[in-house]
């Protein structure tokens, strides 16, 4: 189920599988088959009977303590023996309950216990831990379901056979936030979706939107929607519309909680829908297969998944109290984790509209550059900042030359390797504050720097940020007597973008073979790459 769970979201696995109840000794022994096997990820698929806690504890703090260190040794010691990223399924809580209702107030229950150390294992985990939460998913199925005895007295299946396929979706989907193939963007149609009726005929007082039942469902439909901008999923709007009666909704009607200020883009006119889907990906620079399309109408959704297969499509039911639940269920948001970068991508993307229509009126690129007014904060890693850039190394695509995946901890040691460069770039502009944008990580070999990872968000891609980053490394490497900076373009199929990308900053090819060229910049004798658009962050502006 877990191979063709993944294939089915283009990933491709190969499976090492321990032997039962064999995971400490797999972990704990260094030559066991699972290192020989060298994996990319460790699924951990723990399950009740795995828990070392007693049926009741006197002293259940401790008793969680020793089990949420049990659990971290284990992946520590897998992050450590084989670079992997862990997955760790967290313990679903079986039906029988020995206390009963008394369980809440019981902390030394077993029950009250295995939750406590769900819990404390979400705080515990790195950037290089994901979690699959089976209590929740086994709930969703349905607990009594869910533990069916007869698999695990006949053999040792702890999870019904039933069960297992939406499992495997599920740590699939946790497996592909961590590679960066989760969906980016929800793009909403209106009528019918954010509210009922047809706002061009009913008028802004005759659509359905709270006060009924149908009109509540939309509401609920519409909060569901604004906790996914919290996690970082962006919106925008395509729809078939007159623009001026579709905004009036967003603008005046009392019951509308999604506002114009938490859209990305807004696309609203008569043309087809995959026309204006190809508009919102242009408009955010997005790939099609960033975007989730929401809309009510079957022949809409089939004319996308006919002319725009990379777009997904959720199926939405007849009735809209089911809208939630659909959208609830979709598992292509998943992400590896929570940053503020998340927290405020539709800004981010507002702002890169913004400035576009900027560029559209500003006369030319050098006068749109500077009417930008941005500034960059460029430095080594640090813990602070290390989350965010191991979020951009696993899921960067376009704008990323050779597409190495590092995982938190790797990106720790190689923050202490005396012989590495690493740097972030931080980048804001009168729109606003991008966050961190760019990384890059390159190795002295002699006199030559050999870049490893460089990437970059595309929101920023057109505004220099690349040339500042190659700048602020010459300045780097000149004050460290390097003489040449050697960079390698691998090509992945979705990079494209970024092929002459060396070429472009004066770096001459000097190699190549299957695909992958190799570039080298004489330090020495052209002289260091500058930028004169993007000026130094003001420390006074951000102590962070």
């Amino acid at each position: 189920m877990l191979r063709l769970a993944a294939l089915r979201e283009g990933i491709d696995v190969i499976l090492f599988e321990g032997a039962f109840n064999q995971y400490r000794q797999d972990l704990g022994d260094p030559d066991s088959g699972l290192y020989g096997f060298d994996p990319e990820a460790v699924v951990i698929a723990a399950h009740h009977g795995a828990i070392e806690l007693p049926p009741f504890s006197e002293t259940p703090e401790e008793a969680v303590a020793a089990e949420l260190a049990r659990w971290q040794s284990l992946w520590r010691t897998a992050a450590e023996r084989s670079g992997a990223r862990i997955i760790q399924h967290t313990i679903a809580v079986p039906v029988e309950a020995p206390f009963g209702h008394l369980t809440p107030r019981l902390e030394g229950s077993r029950d009250t216990m295995t939750l406590r150390l769900n819990a404390l294992m979400g705080k515990a985990a790195t950037e290089g831990v994901l979690l699959v939460d089976c209590d929740r998913v086994a709930a969703t199925f349905g607990k009594a379901a869910w533990f069916d005895h007869r698999y695990w007295f006949a053999a040792r299946q702890a999870v019904s056979l039933d069960a297992l396929p939406l499992l495997a979706r599920h740590t699939v989907a946790v497996l592909a936030a961590g590679l960066g193939l989760n969906r980016k963007c929800l793009v909403l149609d209106l009528d019918n979706t954010l509210w009922g009726g047809v706002v061009g005929e009913d008028g802004l007082a005759g659509i359905h939107l709270g006060q009924d039942p149908p009109g509540e469902a939309f509401v609920a439909f519409q909060e569901y929607v604004l906790q996914l901008k919290q996690r970082g999923v962006v919106l925008a709007v395509a729809s078939k519309n007159n623009e001026a009666d579709a905004r009036a909704v967003f603008e005046q009607h009392p019951d509308m909680r999604i506002r114009l200020a938490d859209l990305a883009a807004f696309v609203c006119n008569w043309e087809d829908k995959p026309s204006n889907l190809r508009r919102v990906a242009d408009q955010l620079n997005l790939g099609l297969d960033a975007l989730t399309l929401v809309d009510d109408n079957p022949a809409e959704r089939a004319l996308v998944r006919a002319v725009l297969p990379e777009v997904d499509v959720i199926p939405l039911p007849p009735e809209p109290s089911g809208y939630l639940r659909a959208l609830s269920d979709y598992l292509r948001f998943e992400a590896a984790a929570l940053t503020a970068e998340d927290r405020s991508r539709t800004e981010q993307y507002r702002a890169r509209t913004a400035a576009a229509e900027l560029e559209a009126a500003s006369g030319g690129m050098e006068n749109f550059y500077r009417s930008l007014q941005m500034e960059a904060r460029v430095r080594p890693f640090d813990d602070f900042h290390l989350p965010r850039i191991a979020q951009l190394v696993g899921k960067t695509n376009q704008f990323n030359l050779t597409t190495r995946r590092y995982t938190l901890e790797q990106l720790r040691a190689l923050m202490h390797e005396p012989t590495t460069v690493h740097l972030y770039l931080k980048l804001k502009d009168r729109f606003g504050d991008h966050g961190l944008v760019s990384v890059l990580i390159a190795c002295r070999a002699g006199t030559t720097l050999v870049v490893d990872t460089w990437l970059m968000s595309c929101r920023v891609i057109g505004r220099t940020v690349e040339a500042e980053m190659l700048a602020r490394l010459c300045e780097l490497a000149r004050s460290a007597g390097i003489q040449k900076i050697q960079g390698t373009y691998v090509p992945s199929g979705k990079n494209a973008l970024v092929r002459e990308i060396y070429g472009r900053f004066g770096f001459v090819q000097v190699g190549e073979a299957d695909g992958v060229t190799t570039w080298e910049y004489d330090l020495a004798a052209q002289g260091p790459i500058r930028n004169g658009f993007i000026a130094d962050w003001a420390e006074s502006d951000d102590a962070a």
